[in-house]
């Protein structure tokens, strides 16, 4: 199948009646199971908190330097806070883009005998003391997220013959999202140069949002890039690597990139990733035969390590290899060895 645009469905017909619902949720699990990507329309986000989402980001990076600096991810052993440009890889090169890590607020575990590494993810967030009313808006932000991406989950499992809860041990009580504020300074002149390398999400779900008529994002379909610029009142929505090994590859986790802006331009973009419990293991689904019968296995490239069966053994794998400067002031004990 050729693919010049990503499909787009609409979230809204989950609650128009049974015919609807039924038709939204084949349609979902033919997407991720073809192309891993689509565009969400319907879903109900209120556009005043998408433009505060968006104001506050921007007004985020437009902070003085050491502002920003006095919340950077080397002074968060769970890897949150703000990361400059050039201070994080993917693929093996350096992102051009600067951000902040935003988490579920917990309490840090300590480490020690007996407790797993991952554990060492769990705990606060760093805030701006300029912008108060980052926490209030970025809290309900993920809380309404998070609603959408447990209900997706819920009818991906319907449509392959699941029962719809699933997903529910691993998600509704300890769930792990994390959201990423991005903003992508320009740098191509006007050769293409990375925003962000070439990967798959280590994941389950990811929900994007970029600033209107914004483009970049690329997504890889039968050995071609597709560009998937941001659509008027749509998140693009993609799967990880957890949801493919749950699935033994029916659903698809793809491999996606970011183009820097031109120069002179920029670019805010909301990532928002979806995932279990650091403890949880995602469920191996009993999918139905015919299902079953068209899994592809797992995907194999040289990009990525081996998919981990345990949500943390992977969160934590992937910030020691993006973020080695964190690893050193608070992790260097993982090296070892």
């Amino acid at each position: 199948m050729s693919l010049e645009t990503l499909p787009v469905l609409d979230f809204s017909q989950l609650n128009a009646g049974p015919e609807e619902a039924s038709r939204f949720r084949d349609e979902l699990r033919n997407a991720m199971h073809e192309v891993g990507f689509l565009y969400l329309a319907g879903h109900g986000i209120p556009q005043e908190l998408t433009d505060a989402m968006l104001d506050i980001s921007r007004r985020f990076f437009e902070l003085p330097e050491e502002q920003k600096l006095a919340i950077e991810n080397v002074h968060s052993p769970q890897f949150r806070g703000y990361t400059r440009v050039g201070g994080e890889l993917t693929d093996g090169g350096i992102d051009w883009r600067e951000q902040i890590d935003i988490g579920v607020e917990r309490d840090a575990v300590q480490p020690g005998p007996g407790v797993a590494d991952y554990w060492r993810l769990e705990g606060p967030n760093l805030w701006p003391e300029a912008l108060p009313e980052m926490r209030q808006i970025v809290g309900e932000w993920t809380e309404r997220l998070s609603a959408i991406s447990l209900s997706l989950l819920r009818a991906l499992a319907v449509s392959l013959g699941t029962p719809e809860d699933t997903f529910d041990a691993a998600f509704a009580a300890q769930a792990f999202p994390l959201l990423k504020i991005v903003r992508y300074p320009g740098e191509s002149n006007p050769e293409p140069k990375q925003g962000v390398g070439s990967h798959r999400d280590g994941g389950v779900l990811t929900l994007l949002l970029v600033e209107p008529g914004k483009g970049g994002l690329q997504v890889e379909h039968q050995g071609t890039w597709i560009d998937a610029p941001q659509v008027p009142g749509t998140f693009v929505v993609n799967i990880g690597e957890m949801l493919e090994l749950a699935t033994n590859g029916y659903l698809k986790a793809t491999l996606h990139r970011v183009i820097s802006p031109l120069r002179g331009t920029d670019r805010i973009s909301l990532p928002f990733f979806y995932n279990p419990a650091l403890d949880a293991t995602m469920p191996q689904l009993a999918v139905s035969p015919e299902f079953q019968a068209r899994a592809r296995g797992l995907s194999v490239d040289p990009t990525n390590s081996p998919i981990l069966e345990t949500y943390g053994d992977n969160a934590l794998r992937y910030r020691i290899r993006a973020h080695p400067n964190v690893v050193a002031v608070h992790h260097a004990d993982l090296l070892k060895g």
